[in-house]
């Protein structure tokens, strides 16, 4: 049986370690967790979540969904461990952080073709491996890929909504609903003009958790912090993450002036996090700011915000179309590392990195292209092509599909298009790939 190595027990690393797996490798999987930790872990299990508990929107007729699609076809551990840990979230997939870690871990423990190394890996190992160690890479693993990388690394400041326990919400302020009359399983902080007003200028004068000031504050405009957000502009938040729109309370049948929305965090219920309210403000100034809003004036925090930088690699410099380096033969990277952004999005790239590996110990005289049609190609082509002076993180969108051919059609319909195209070209890729012992 062959082995390959994989450093990096978060969601790429454990897809990653899993696909091998089945397909008859011998895995060594490297988890530097409990013997060293980071800045925004919490526990020593495998594909602990640190920032949102959202995976994103569920709907066939969208991006994320589509995404979700291709993950089941390609049967992603992650995503079904994250299935059977969901919370009530409307039309997304929010999952306890807590029950999925302890899935994915006892998945992975419990494979007999997987072996579990509790240990810090400062050098790269020997080829075939594949490193998945996250935006949150170790400083010894991140001199090590920038070595082999030739140093073009970049970088972008992420940061973590707070958690509030339910007990200690004003229940006689909030109300349950969703946007749109939909699933009502969001608790929602009505604000009026002078409350936001109020609570916008106590948030854009709070103390920040400054950055080195050698490191440029380069925020993914995707997950800004909510400070951030509100520096842009007094209206700004009532047009994102406060945007009210569609979330009439009930008790006056008007939409507030805004909305600040709360989102189940854990399976019991006891907890629910912040939509949207990423930040990096001083735990004192949170605890001050955050309970300016309508309901959390005696808010407990089971967790407070916090801010870390993301590492990722230049991909269109750095990586080759199959994930490797340039010019190492078989030492692949996966996750957000390669420069994609989102949870699934990361786990995507575990798979690809371990197909990709499979791929290239048999030795196919062509190797099978990932479909362009396909989220997952897409985003490959992506890293691929993208401008490296201007590459940032990329998550799934349509904007990056190829067009759907034909009439003008609305938004739906070219997302109802586009993810049957996408199934039907990977449905192809699978066929093709099978051949070579892979995805049986």
């Amino acid at each position: 049986m062959s082995s390959v190595t994989v450093v990096g027990g978060g969601l790429a690393g454990c897809e990653a370690a899993w696909r091998l797996a089945n397909d008859g490798w011998s895995v060594d999987l490297f988890e530097m967790r409990p013997v060293r930790t980071s800045p925004a872990h919490r526990t020593d299990r495998l594909a602990e979540l640190v920032c949102s508990n959202s995976l994103g929107a569920l709907e066939p007729t969208s991006p994320a969904g589509i995404l979700k699609e291709e993950l089941r076809l390609l049967g992603s551990l992650i995503l079904g461990c994250a299935e059977k840990a969901s919370l009530p979230a409307g039309k997304a997939l929010a999952v306890d952080r807590d029950l999925l870690a302890s899935l994915v871990t006892t998945a992975i423990e419990s494979h007999p073709s997987i072996a579990v190394h509790r240990e810090e890996v400062c050098a790269l190992p020997e080829e075939p491996c594949i490193i998945a160690t996250g935006p949150l890479s170790s400083e010894a693993m991140t001199a090590a890929l920038a070595e082999a990388a030739g140093g073009d690394y970049l970088y972008f400041f992420d940061a973590v909504a707070p958690v509030v326990t339910l007990d200690s919400i004003d229940q006689s302020v909030v109300y349950r609903a969703g946007r749109y009359g939909q699933q009502a399983d969001y608790l929602n902080c009505p604000m009026t003009g002078e409350q936001y007003r109020t609570f916008y200028a106590a948030l854009v004068d709070a103390e920040r958790v400054i950055p080195h000031s050698f490191e440029d504050p380069g925020y993914f405009e995707g997950c800004l912090p909510i400070e951030v957000i509100a520096s842009r502009g007094p209206e700004t938040m009532r047009f994102g993450p406060l945007r009210p729109v569609g979330l009439p309370d009930p008790r006056t049948e008007r939409e507030p002036f805004a909305v600040v929305q709360l989102r189940q965090d854990n399976r019991e219920g006891t907890l629910f996090n912040l939509v949207g309210f990423q930040t990096s403000l001083r735990w004192g100034e949170q605890d001050r700011v955050f309970r300016l809003i309508p309901g959390l004036e005696r808010a407990e925090f089971a967790r407070y915000g916090v801010m870390h930088r993301n590492v990722y690699v230049n991909a269109p410099k750095v990586l080759d179309p199959r994930l490797r380096i340039r010019g190492r033969d078989a030492l692949f990277l996966a996750g957000q590392i390669t420069g994609v952004e989102g949870y699934l999005e990361s786990a995507a790239m575990g798979i690809v990195a371990a197909v990709n590996c499979s791929l290239l110990r048999g030795s196919p005289e062509r190797l099978p292209e990932w479909p362009r049609e396909s989220v997952i190609g897409s985003l490959l082509h992506y890293l691929m092509n993208a401008e490296p002076s201007r590459f940032q993180p990329m998550n799934a969108n349509l904007g990056i599909l190829p067009p759907v051919e034909g009439r003008r059609l609305s938004r739906p319909e070219k997302c109802r298009a586009a993810s049957e195209r996408a199934i039907a070209s990977l449905r192809l890729f699978l066929e093709e790939i099978r051949a070579y012992g892979i995805l049986r």
